[in-house]
């Protein structure tokens, strides 16, 4: 007999089963609300991952360019190589697996030049992305997708994966790379103009998202989403090429001359504006490869053997290379800060152009003795033109005095000496000075001593001397501009402010002309009205500390066309080694050299004198197929001397070639049949007045080219491009440097002075 369910257990079992059905809604539920509300960006997230491939594309940054549009700093497409090791991990052959990682780090470590340990260790990590390796260049990824194809079989497409990004290159090498500065492995300015303008330099960065499989393989084909990328805006500097060029040139030959520790430093500047048209440091480096050593400093590293020692070294080193000394490093002026002096002393009605001081060697503040480099007697009684023309010291102590501290030290913040100058640069140094000057810090500092300022505000101090009293603000790009080229900003040089007056200015002008006719002769240029300062310092502080006596810095700044003055040029060399250490004598030639190269190439037409006409080089002409008889009379016509060499009647050949300059009255070889080029040998021309260097040059059959001041009788040859004893063809032309052996500019102090 069946016993059939009764309607209350029908009716209690249709309830339980609601509820546990009702239960079973709510869990579920729960979880749903748990998974989609409370957790949803999380699943989201790691779904995403597991679905999706998501790369940045790098922007490119901006490009850099000096003042007529040439390259200095641009982006070039690099690669950025990857694994994806899950893929690999996911494979159901572990077998397959292992020969996968073996081959890619056998592969890839020959390819990018990395260890095999190092290769495979990523290939085990658990990620969909891991970096191997960035800024590959084409070359070495055509190299891994070679090694790719080759390796089909293993499906090397679905691990090694390639992105585009770019890489900063630098056209020009070393050119300007203390200005410039460098980027790090991820494009971020790390120095220079780089790292100040980052923001401005770097892009936006776009995106790509694709599909991948379970395997982590991309199937970008399946989903693709692509966001570009924005470059970022470029530079336009005030910077010259030619300029900068000029500067480093002339600043390595005095360095390795003048056998300089602590390197150089020139600046080249518009005195109206503040721009900077070069800004040179010795010792610089190749902004491609800023890790790299010079050959020098790697030697001093290879040298230590303490690990820990030889990285303290070489971050040592690196910093010192990356630095710029024009901003960063701070020096006592010397001499060369007599222009502030002259001119607060000027603009105060202090002193007159005709005043007269006197100088008997010794003066003495607050009982302590200065003295003046001229050590027979002193200069006696001289006029403020001259007093600053012999670089008196007694005189300018006495000048300090008049003015008390109270009003240096309200022209000493006029001229933005007691803080930064605001160049567009990182890592300026500031000033340091005594607040509260006494007689004898007020004396030192009248003449350039007890206080440190950086190069870039000295030659700012000179150009608001000289340019009608304005206080300029130095800088270094001239406007800012998109991918677009349309302009974003430009450098503003409104509202400046004046310092001194426009008669002070002329004063000025007036007085440092006749130094470097009189004084700092080392700063004449042919052919251009130029004013300057020579300086000469002594590093007291690191003389106290090492007791080397011998620690000097010699610097110049020279001012063209001093009559309507537009461009300072600024040299500054660092504990020089060598014989000479006076500025006149070191840095004044390195001024004159740049100035004499520059000026005609900025537009500055130069005016000679007949007597520079007499010494000036003339341009060799062009008489090659000429006739002898006809070509004799164009050489001579040209103020010339010639050689015939052979029998012929024509010239096929001559030397120096046609449109070469050499020394008035200089020899034109004149070849007229086939024949070995005659040779001579290069005589010593150093240490000689202009005429033995003509009489020995003469003597030896070639030509010379004058550089530097010529126009005293005191002048003696320092340097020549060709060594003696160099064999060369009959003619060549040899460029001989001189200078005048007498300086005025030392700053003399005791040495237990603090």
């Amino acid at each position: 007999m069946s016993i059939r369910p009764s309607q209350q257990m029908l009716k209690r079992s249709f309830i339980t089963m609601v509820i546990v059905i009702l239960c079973l809604t709510l869990v579920s539920t729960g979880s749903l609300v748990n998974i989609m509300i409370f957790k949803g960006e999380e699943y989201q997230a790691k779904a995403s991952e597991q679905q999706l491939y998501d790369s940045l594309l790098t922007a490119p940054r901006g490009d850099i360019y000096d003042s007529n549009m040439h390259l200095l700093a641009t982006s070039s497409p690099a690669w950025t190589v990857y694994l994806t090791p899950n893929g690999i991990n996911n494979l159901d052959d572990a077998a397959e697996a292992e020969e996968v990682r073996k081959t890619i780090a056998e592969g890839l470590s020959t390819i990018l030049e990395m260890e095999y340990d190092d290769l495979y260790e990523l290939t085990q990590k658990k990620s969909y992305y891991v970096i191997v390796k960035k800024k590959i260049e084409k070359t070495t990824v055509d190299k891994i997708r070679e090694f790719i194809v080759e390796n089909e079989k293993l499906k090397m497409a679905n691990y090694i994966g390639l992105d585009e990004t770019t890489k900063r290159y630098y056209p020009n090498d070393t050119l300007a790379s203390t200005v410039l500065g460098f980027v790090g492995d991820d494009n971020q300015g790390l120095a220079g103009l780089e790292s100040y303008y980052d923001n401005e330099l770097t892009g936006i960065a776009g995106r790509v998202v694709a599909a991948k499989d379970a395997k982590g393989t991309d199937m970008r084909f399946s989903y693709e989403k692509i966001e570009d990328a924005k470059q970022g805006n470029s530079l336009v500097l005030t910077l010259d090429s030619y300029v900068q060029n000029v500067c480093e040139k002339y600043l390595d030959i005095a360095v390795e001359q003048e056998q300089i520790q602590e390197r150089g430093a020139v600046i080249v500047m518009n005195v109206n504006t503040g721009a900077i048209l070069g800004m040179a440091v010795s010792g610089d480096f190749n902004p491609n490869e800023p890790f790299a050593l010079s050959e020098e400093d790697q030697k001093i590293i290879d040298a230590i053997t303490d690990e820990k020692e030889k990285s303290t070294k070489r971050s040592e080193l690196l910093n010192r290379q990356w630095r710029n000394k024009a901003v960063s490093d701070t020096y006592e002026p010397g001499s060369v800060f007599k222009i502030f002096t002259a001119s607060v002393a000027l603009e105060e009605d202090l002193v007159t152009k005709n005043s007269t001081f006197t100088c008997n060697h010794t003066y003495v503040v607050a009982g302590r003795p200065y003295h003046c480099h001229d050590k027979i007697g002193g200069h006696g009684t001289q006029t403020l033109q001259q007093a600053i023309s012999n670089s008196c010291n007694p005189a300018f102590i006495q000048i300090g005095q008049l003015m008390g501290n109270d009003i240096f030290s309200k022209y000493f913040s006029a001229y933005n000496l007691t803080g930064k100058t605001g160049i567009d640069l990182p890592g300026e140094a500031a000033p340091y000075y005594h607040a509260n000057r006494g007689p004898t810090e007020l004396a030192s500092s009248s003449f350039g001593q007890t206080f440190n300022i950086t190069p870039i505000q000295m030659v700012s101090l000179a150009a608001t001397s000289v340019n009608g009293g304005y206080a300029v603000t130095p800088h270094l790009v001239e406007k800012i501009v998109d991918s677009d080229n349309n302009v974003v900003k430009t450098f503003s040089n409104e509202n400046r402010k004046q310092v001194v007056s426009k008669e002070t200015s002329n004063t000025m002008r007036s007085m440092l002309e006749y130094v470097v006719e009189n004084g700092a002769k080392n700063g004449i240029v042919s052919g251009y009205r130029v004013g300057g300062k020579t300086g000469t310092s002594q590093k007291m502080a690191k003389i106290l500390s090492t007791g080397n006596s011998h620690l000097y810095i010699g610097s110049y700044v020279g001012i063209a066309p001093i009559d309507d003055p537009e461009i300072a040029v600024f040299v500054m060399l660092d504990e020089p080694a060598g014989a000479n250490y006076y500025g006149g004598l070191i840095s004044a030639p390195v001024g004159s050299k740049i100035m004499a190269d520059i000026l005609p190439y900025l537009g500055f037409e130069p005016q000679y004198t007949q007597e520079e006409l007499e010494k000036i080089s003339v341009s060799v002409p062009d008489v090659s197929g000429e006739e002898i008889s006809a070509a004799k009379t164009r050489i001579n016509s040209s103020k010339l001397t010639y050689k015939v060499i052979g029998k012929g009647e024509t010239v096929i050949k001559q030397l120096p070639e046609a449109g070469s300059t050499v020394y008035n009255g200089g020899m034109v070889i004149l070849y007229t049949e086939e024949s070995e080029t005659q040779t001579s040998t290069v005589p010593n021309l150093i240490g000689l007045s202009v005429n033995e260097v003509n009489k020995a040059a003469a003597a030896a059959g070639i030509n010379v080219e004058f550089s530097g001041s010529v126009s005293s009788k005191t002048v003696l040859s320092y340097s020549q491009n060709i060594a003696a004893g160099e064999t060369v063809s009959l003619g060549q032309i040899v460029t001989v440097y001189f200078r005048d052996e007498a300086s005025a500019d030392m700053t003399e102090r005791d040495v237990d002075e603090q």
